[in-house]
């Protein structure tokens, strides 16, 4: 059971008409997170301090160990609040990619961190932002030595590089993970015109926030640094549309199958993305 470490949550499930012992298990429930969050706001504290040296910079190992210590209390002190993202799983799937992933993860924790606390529209660009100077643009066949791969989040981060879907893919992600509703993101197939009007176009994807339904969506590209709504992005020719409630023909509501059934890759992004720890 989550609980909110204030005395305001007593208010919230209404204490007064509580039984007894139920009103005193919740008490002491959040006596509990009280404890374990200065617990472990007291280790972030200590590991700082250990990294204040005078006799010049730590060894190497030292230094490796402290980071852990430090991400893993971030993490922990994640896990002491609701949210849309298992810190432990993430943590563990990133040990398992590789030093790259741990670095990524142990960046883009407090990035989550710092986005939740934002009106929801102010989240886009923060995410936005982050896998855009993150990653490096790199074709598949480049990447990972295939013609078509779809990387899941921390993939993305160890490897460093990827490709349209794989930018759209760790927003999508990033974005349900700070309590943006899977309802308003799409993942948009377009076809993007290239070298300005009448030029070649080619295929690109994009990730789309929708306000509300019918509302003008704003559109996250990693071809262009900030997050715009489509009736600036007139280079953009939705083809289908796609999130893990269904599938869309450009960005309409007409259902167009399952995106699970119909997109394998999808499917296999899903099922890597929350062994990763996401929704």
């Amino acid at each position: 059971m989550h609980v909110r470490p204030c005395n305001a949550a007593l208010e919230a499930v209404g204490a007064a008409r509580l039984p007894s012992e139920c009103m005193r298990n919740f008490t002491l429930a959040v006596h509990q997170h009280r404890r374990c969050r200065r617990g472990v706001l007291s280790s972030l504290k200590s590991a700082r301090r250990l990294t204040k040296f005078n006799d010049g910079p730590p060894p190497r190992a030292d230094v490796l160990k402290l980071r852990s210590l430090l991400l893993v209390s971030a993490l922990l002190l994640v896990s002491l609040t609701p949210r849309a993202w298992d810190a432990e799983r993430m943590l563990a799937a990133a040990q398992r990619l590789g030093a790259r992933a741990v670095a990524g993860v142990q960046a883009l924790v407090p990035v989550l961190m710092a986005a939740r606390a934002l009106d929801e529209a102010e989240r886009l660009p923060v995410v936005n932002q982050y896998f855009n100077r993150r990653i490096l643009f790199r074709d598949d066949v480049e990447a990972w030595g295939q013609t078509d791969y779809w990387a899941s989040p921390l993939e993305s981060l160890e490897r460093g590089q990827g490709d349209c879907e794989d930018f759209a893919i760790a927003k999508y992600f990033s974005l349900l993970a700070v309590d943006v509703p899977q309802a308003k993101l799409r993942l948009v197939y377009v076809r993007a015109q290239t070298g300005g009007p009448g030029g070649p176009t080619q295929a690109h994807m994009v990730l789309a926030y929708y306000a509300a339904p019918g509302a003008e969506p704003l559109i996250l590209d990693n071809l262009i640094t900030d997050v715009r709504p489509a009736s600036r992005r007139p280079d953009l020719q939705p083809v289908f549309s796609f999130n893990s409630e269904g599938l869309w023909e450009g960005v309409g509501s007409a259902p167009a199958g399952d995106p699970a059934i119909r997109l394998s890759r999808w499917r296999e992004v899903l099922a890597k993305a929350r062994q990763e720890g996401f929704q």
